[in-house]
């Protein structure tokens, strides 16, 4: 077995406007590290539910859970996230469609009472695969360099503060994106935290948001840290972040050990 190559933290805080609401937090998150004989691949997945759906939260877990599950059976069979195609993407996304179409039926509610965003994304030694659908982003470096990338962008709908989700129909608009590349860095958030983290003006990643929120994972064991996560979710339930975005935010950050 391939010893583990990653550390990370990751945390979702609920938004102002929804704490004003009386409603809890939509977002959901989760990364986890595969490792075999021959390779070491983190997988980091995270989703919005709606604000205008009635459960918006169910919806999030369950393309969190149901994505993270589906991409380990990927790599457990062998498979390379260098192959990740439309194809295979949406092979995924049905299965997470008919886990909620399902809880759906049983809820007597409607699939569109659990709309969730989906950016699921897999690490390798030299390759990262993004499957996306909606808003918030995937934010990585490579190793050695300073620029932060963001290959898959937010994809917001047609009207203002609209976006596309899991659950849409007939199908949802699920991007496929592929790097290149040794990456060290790798940050995942939801549309929380796009405001804060990425230059729109000049379509780049901002990188005063992201710089200093890497120097504390230096020194980290393989895995999550805990007490680091729950530090990152005190900042970002802070007035330094509430005042510049009411919306739920989720963050997931990750680390190449040794880098």
């Amino acid at each position: 077995m391939k010893s583990r190559r990653w550390s990370w933290v990751g945390a979702c805080s609920i938004g102002s406007a929804h704490v004003r609401a009386g409603t809890g937090c939509d977002d959901r998150a989760t990364c986890l590290e595969f490792t075999d004989a021959d390779r070491s691949v983190l997988v980091a997945v995270v989703s919005d539910g709606a604000g205008s759906a009635d459960r918006g939260s169910v919806g999030a877990r369950i393309v969190v859970r149901h994505f993270a599950g589906v991409a380990f059976g990927f790599l457990r069979s062998g498979g390379l996230p260098s192959n990740i195609d439309e194809e295979i993407g949406r092979a995924w996304i049905d299965e997470i469609r008919d886990r909620i179409f399902s809880v759906a039926e049983r809820a007597t509610a409607k699939p569109r009472d659990f709309a969730a965003t989906l950016i699921g994304v897999f690490v390798c030694d030299d390759h990262v695969s993004i499957c996306h659908v909606g808003d918030g982003a995937c934010a990585l470096r490579r190793r050695n360099e300073q620029e932060w990338l963001i290959p898959s962008w937010p994809s917001h709908g047609e009207y203002a503060s609209s976006t596309y989700f899991v659950t849409d129909d007939p199908d949802p608009n699920l991007r496929i994106t592929h790097v290149g590349g040794e990456f060290s860095d790798v940050a995942v958030f939801t549309d929380g935290l796009e405001r804060l983290a990425i230059d729109f003006t000049n379509n780049l990643a901002f990188a005063p948001f992201f710089d200093p929120m890497f120097k504390p994972i230096v020194a980290l064991s393989p895995g999550r840290d805990r007490n680091l996560s729950m530090q990152l979710r005190k900042f970002l339930d802070s007035a330094k972040i509430t005042d510049r975005t009411d919306d739920d935010k989720s963050l997931v950050m990750a680390r190449r050990i040794g880098d």
